[in-house]
């Protein structure tokens, strides 16, 4: 008798728990879900640090296994897109019982400031990091002023 009971509550709270991540997921606070390594919200491939410093902004994106060839980065009104695809390869005749890497098309995009120079960006693939750099506009940038 007590058996089902306790079967029936534990369905129940991994249920309420499930419901929990997946609200989490859409309208989290940022707060809790914003540090750590699995701080990515679902879904969200490849992984990217965006770094501001007084001269450029640079962006690494973690691309482990891609090919460089096969990514498309590109910047238009300051909006900076970088698209591609990850193929991940089936076994037909295999059960999965946790497949966490996601393969398919991805599509990231990184709203930029308006001092940043469109004209002057370089990108390198390096060990799995694909690294942008855009420069600033040299217009934009501190500069020390000397007093008489």
């Amino acid at each position: 008798m007590f058996s089902s009971l306790t079967s029936f509550q534990t369905s129940l709270l991994d249920e309420f728990w499930r419901l929990h991540q997946e609200l989490e997921e859409v309208v989290g606070d940022g707060l809790a879900s914003s540090s750590g390594i699995r701080s990515l919200p679902r879904g969200a491939f490849p992984a990217i640090n965006v770094v501001q410093t007084p001269a450029d902004v640079q962006v690494y994106l973690f691309a482990p296994g891609l090919d460089p060839k096969q990514l498309s980065v590109s910047i238009q009104q300051n909006l900076l897109t970088i698209e591609g695809e990850r193929q991940i390869p089936h076994q037909g005749n295999a059960t999965y019982y946790r497949q966490e890497r996601v393969g398919g098309r991805f599509h990231r995009a990184v709203s930029l400031k308006d001092d940043v120079d469109p004209q002057r960006v370089e990108a390198t693939y390096r060990d799995g990091i694909v690294q942008i750099t855009l420069h600033r506009r040299e217009a934009a940038r501190p500069r020390q002023i000397e007093i008489h």
